[in-house]
Formats: C-alpha cells, structure tokens, sequence
C-alpha cells in the first residue's frame, strides 16, 4: 500500500499492527489486547486525519495511485457489459479519452471519461489523462451518436487538463473544447457528469456541460491546478498549498458557490480504500438523477441547462 505525505501517522501505526501479529504467531503468544489497543488508535488517527484535511490534502488525495480511475468505474458499473468505440473520423483516436455503449441495471448509457495509466507504461500511452483535440472531438461524436439513439450520457472526469503540446494547439484544442461546450448544451438527452480525480481547467469542462455534476469527496475541480497557479503568481510552486485554498475547489467550496449539484461521499480514507461502496454511490445518484431528468421534455431540460450555467459568475453584455 502507497501513503502520501500526511499519512504518516497511519503508515505507522499500520507497521506496528502487522509486527505485533507477525511475533503473536511465531511466538505463539496471546496479543489481542495489543492489537485492538492499535486498531483502536489506528481508527481514531484516521477519523482525525481525514474529517480535517485541507483543500492541497484534497488535492494529493485525488491524485492517489490506488484511486479507481475511469476504465475502473466502467468495469464494475457496467458488470463487463462495455463496448468501446475508437476514433473522431477525422485525424485519430485519442487514448486518453474513452468512450463507449455500457448497461447499468438494464438501461444503457453512452459513456464517456479520460483514463490515466497505473504504470509507466500504460501512463505514457494514456498521455497522463491529458486528451487532445481528437479526444474531445471522439467525445463528441459518441454524444451525437447518444442523442441519435435517445440514450443517457455518462461523462467520467479525471484529467490534470487537455494536453498543452504544439500539435495539440495546431489541430485546435481550444475550438475543440468550445464546441463540445456548445453542442453539449443542445444536446436532447440527459447528460449526468462525475468529477471521480482531477477535473482541471477546460480539459474538464469539455465534457462537463452536463444537466448535474457530482464531485466525489476528495476530488477537486478549478480552472488551474494549484502548482500552476503557484508558478504565475510566485514564479515556483512552493506556494502550491496557499493556492490550493484560494482557489477554493474542493467538492464543499464548489457546492456552496452552486457550481455543482451534490457531493457523493467517499469511504473513510479516499475512495481507494472501498470502491465497491463508491460505485454503489455512483449507481444510486444515477437512477435517482436520470429518473427525473426523463420526466422532463427534451425542451426542458435544456432551457435548465443553460440557465444552470448563465447563473454561474458576474458578467454583463
């Protein structure tokens, strides 16, 4: 098991756990007082740590190597039922953007996420959840083919933002992104997004114009990641936590400022530590979500689409 930085504690009292079992069975002695003394202070850290974190804690929490990401959801939601579908037909298909056909409880959704690596390897042919214009574009498609069809779409959000590189910026990334926007917002069908790690900047948004946004609880969601916001404002990230609570982007910051519908709460520990209870979580927000989106008119849920957004900040014409 990986621990972050403020784990510590855990980490130690995790070790001191396994060494007492270790020397109860190789000296056949009775340690079960010991034991549950540890559990017992073990369960108490943990309520400690976790109940108080803060927003950069949120941060490295959603960032755990552990943490199930988008192709992990996929696999347990759908019980293996997913079909994938590759390629925007127009230049390539984007391996940090996936989509596909999937069936929750016997209804079928249109699902679509970026999808990070859990190793070196698979994190370099993911492009570290960074997708390119074709990935939006591949998005975007597999929507238009939802509305087609008349099914409900599901977006999955774990992206450190759209990838930044030169050939990124040349086949229009930003054009990309602003399309999905606009289109995501005529779209006829119900639209249900989950912010399940990262959900940085308009690598986030492109697939988040969604009729209800969920965060999970240690998530985070904002227009930059704190280390990037640390290198504009004081040239190097050392400020990283400083900007991480300005930016007020954990799940309770976005709540409150009503840039998002509800908060799905997450196993004692980060969502890592139970993902079954966390996909449960997802499937019951799911049906009672997409059980009311249908009763309204496609007309309906529009309008209250993009009135959902106009609300959103201070602007005038």
């Amino acid at each position: 098991m990986e621990y972050l930085d403020f784990e510590s504690p855990i980490k130690e009292l995790n070790e001191q756990l396994e060494k007492t079992i270790s020397i109860g069975k190789e000296t056949e002695t009775n340690v079960s007082e010991l034991k549950k003394t540890i559990e017992l202070k073990l369960k108490e850290t943990k309520k400690k740590i976790y109940k108080n974190l803060t927003p950069w804690q949120i941060v490295q929490l959603s960032r755990h190597p552990n943490r199930p990401y988008t192709l992990d959801y996929i696999k347990h939601l759908t019980n293996d039922s997913f079909i994938e579908i590759h390629g925007d037909r127009n230049f390539s298909d984007d391996k940090a953007m996936v989509g596909g056909w999937g069936k929750i409880l016997n209804q079928s959704y249109m699902i679509i996420g970026q999808q990070k690596g859990k190793n070196t390897k698979t994190r370099q042919y993911r492009n570290f959840g960074m997708p390119q214009p074709e990935g939006y574009r591949k998005a975007l498609r597999l929507m238009k083919m939802a509305e087609k069809f008349n099914k409900p779409i599901i977006t999955l959000i774990d992206t450190p933002g759209a990838y930044p590189g030169v050939g990124a910026e040349s086949r229009g990334q930003g054009e990309a992104i602003a399309r999905n926007i606009y289109e995501m917002m005529k779209l006829k069908t119900p639209i249900l997004s989950f912010i399940i790690g990262e959900g940085a900047s308009g690598g986030a948004l492109g697939i988040a114009a969604s009729d209800k946004i969920y965060m999970l609880e240690n998530t985070w969601y904002s227009v930059i990641s704190p280390e990037s916001c640390s290198s504009i404002l004081w040239r190097n990230w050392d400020n990283k936590e400083k900007a991480a609570e300005a930016l007020k982007l954990t799940p309770k910051d976005m709540l409150k400022n009503k840039l998002i519908d509800g908060i799905i709460k997450e196993p004692l520990g980060g969502a890592h530590n139970d993902p079954q209870k966390i996909y449960k979580n997802i499937i019951d927000t799911l049906q009672h979500q997409f059980s009311h989106l249908n009763q309204l008119s496609p007309e309906k849920r529009i309008k209250n689409r993009i009135q959902k957004f106009e609300k959103m900040g201070i602007y005038s014409e």
